[in-house]
């Protein structure tokens, strides 16, 4: 069923996706009215029909785990039979991977992305990239850049290899992800069925880390395979590959510190000694890496000034802007407002709670262990939450380590809720759909159907009358002695 589920998204993404503007397989031909009217319109319903067909096989699948039914072995299978036609389909539920190449092909031609915006250059790479990051510079770490870099030199400057080649490079953090869940799950008490079940069969990760794809999808591997040699005691190699995910995605770095107490915990003496015996090492590795990313990347640090380039986007899936959304409507009430200074406020508030929420667990995670891992996963999840802007695929942050941990069935359910309402919030060619209440209504309601269906069989009750239904149906073709037959 998920086979069919992505194969299905796999077709209706050439009509309804983050296509082409000068497409040369839908330019012209009879494949060309996949783009248009109607046919667009069919595009867009088998996309929708995929995508639940898919979710509703990663239910099943999540019963199947959660009862001991279905191993390790299992969930990667499905995996793999929903991510291949993944591989070779256009950007789906987004546009950001063409701005990923545009980026690099900046660089690659001796500009800084860090100071000018794809815009810069013509041609069919930034012509795809989507309006509002034109003009915009790379939030993105300078090894990120020398991906970017790399994938433009691999395949020039053919738009479609060049977003596979894109693809199956990040898919590289999945494969790493994948790899250190076996050890995360061990020191952390968790079951890998689940772990694997939550972040690689996911539609998250299926749709948006693939299907995007993002390159949150490296970042988090490189974080967990880090975080796991720490825990194994190869202190410095670890804090090398968490460094190096800071140099894909600024985001990785906060779970630097408590990674410190990890390596704190393992020395001899009073606390404060043991921590600044640990953390002065970490800083220089730190600093070694990030320095040779930058160093070989060929780039600046503007990209610290350009992290914030994603704040132009205004949605309510934020905390801090969604509260300063609500406030300037209530204001909007009595007289005409700009929407910025309630949004700014809003979100320097929200900055200065995540500080206080990263200062708190950090220092309950003195102790080292699983318990620094724990608040370090909660952490990022609330560097998601409390960002500026939260995009669906920035939930992955906390979960790639959070998974490792037990869950219970509820909690699951949640999750299940919580990824298809956010899979929802966009359309397929990756404009926002947020203010569409009609469409948020069905979205929720999808979600919460997808929450309960994991924890109870039939949550709307189906069966019996399905089961009424099909009873009536076969008794009345059968023979009359059958039915005078029976008691």
């Amino acid at each position: 069923m998920g086979a069919i589920g992505s194969v299905l998204l796999l077709i209706g993404s050439f009509g309804a996706a983050g296509t082409l503007v000068h497409d040369p397989v839908l330019g012209s031909g009879p494949l060309s009215v996949l783009r248009y009217g109607h046919g667009r319109d069919v595009a867009v319903t088998v996309v929708y029909v995929g995508f639940a067909l898919l979710v509703w096989a990663w239910v099943r699948l999540g019963r199947g785990v959660i009862a001991n039914l279905v191993t390790s072995r299992g969930v990667l299978w499905a995996t793999a039979a929903w991510l291949g036609p993944m591989l070779v389909a256009p950007p789906l539920f987004t546009r950001d991977v063409y701005s990923y190449l545009g980026q690099g092909l900046l660089a690659l031609n001796g500009l800084d992305p860090y100071g000018v915006g794809p815009s810069a250059l013509t041609g069919p790479i930034p012509e795809n990239v989507h309006p509002t990051w034109q003009t915009t510079p790379a939030p993105y770490g300078p090894l990120f850049m020398g991906v970017a870099k790399g994938v433009i030199l691999l395949a020039g400057h053919d738009v479609i290899a060049s977003v596979i080649v894109m693809r199956l490079v990040l898919l590289g953090g999945l494969v790493l992800l994948i790899c250190a869940l076996p050890g995360l799950v061990r020191h952390l008490g968790g079951r890998l069925p689940v772990a694997l079940w939550l972040v690689a069969a996911s539609p998250m990760t299926v749709v948006h880390l693939v299907g995007g794809p993002h390159n949150d999808m490296l970042m988090i591997g490189l974080l967990a395979v880090g975080t796991l040699l720490v825990l194994e005691g190869k202190n410095v190699t670890g804090i090398a590959l968490v460094s190096a995910a800071m140099a894909i995605k600024a985001t990785a770095g906060l779970a630097l510190p408590f990674l410190v107490w990890i390596w704190a915990s393992r020395l001899e003496g009073p606390l404060w000694r043991r921590f600044v015996r640990a953390v002065f090492p970490a800083v220089g590795v730190f600093v070694v890496v990030f320095g040779a990313c930058t160093a070989l990347a060929k780039v600046g640090f503007g990209w610290l000034s350009a992290l914030s380039a994603p704040g132009m986007i205004v949605n309510y899936l934020s905390a801090p802007t969604a509260v300063g959304q609500a406030v300037h409507s209530l204001v909007q009430m009595f007289g005409e407002t700009n929407i910025w200074p309630f949004v700014g406020t809003t979100r320097t508030l929200g900055s200065v709670l995540l500080v206080a929420i990263l200062a708190w667990n950090w220092w309950q995670a003195r102790d080292g262990g699983p318990e620094a891992v724990r608040r370090a996963a909660i952490v990022l999840c609330f560097g998601a939450f409390l960002s500026p802007v939260l995009l669906p695929w920035y939930t992955t942050w906390g979960l790639a380590l959070g998974a490792a941990f037990a869950w219970t069935p509820r909690a699951l359910s949640y999750v299940v809720g919580a990824s298809i309402a956010l899979v929802l919030a966009y359309y397929p060619d990756g404009e926002q759909a947020m203010y569409n209440w009609p469409f948020v209504a069905v979205g929720i309601g999808a979600a919460v159907l997808g929450a309960l269906s994991l924890v109870r069989f039939d949550p709307l009750g189906l069966s019996s009358t399905f089961g009424k239904f099909s009873r009536t149906v076969t008794t009345a073709h059968l023979p009359r002695e059958v039915h005078e037959s029976r008691p």
